[in-house]
């Protein structure tokens, strides 16, 4: 995930509102936050997960990651949101 091109040096990273320490939840490569664990933020519902939801058969629950970056901008505090690559939806394998 790429810090935006207002970021300097001095930034703080949240994720879903806990800060983050670098080094231990994630690591800075040049402009590029990697993150330990994995970072989810599910697309669109589709044609049949809309229908497992219609009829009960599923519920709603969906993984919705959020990345804030607090970051100094003036003699302010600003937040730069990120957002983690969408992941397909449809079937995931348990093993």
């Amino acid at each position: 995930m790429d810090l935006p091109d207002v970021v300097g040096d001095a930034f703080e990273v949240f994720v879903n509102g806990v800060r983050q320490q670098p080094g231990v939840d994630f690591e800075q490569i040049g402009r590029t936050l990697v993150f330990r664990r994995e970072l989810r933020k599910e697309g669109r519902l589709g044609f049949w997960r809309w229908t497992s939801i219609f009829l009960g058969v599923a519920g709603t629950y969906r993984h919705n990651d959020t990345v804030d970056v607090v970051y100094p901008s003036g003699s302010t505090r600003a937040v730069a949101s990120l957002t983690p690559e969408p992941v397909p939806d449809g079937p995931t394998d348990a093993a």
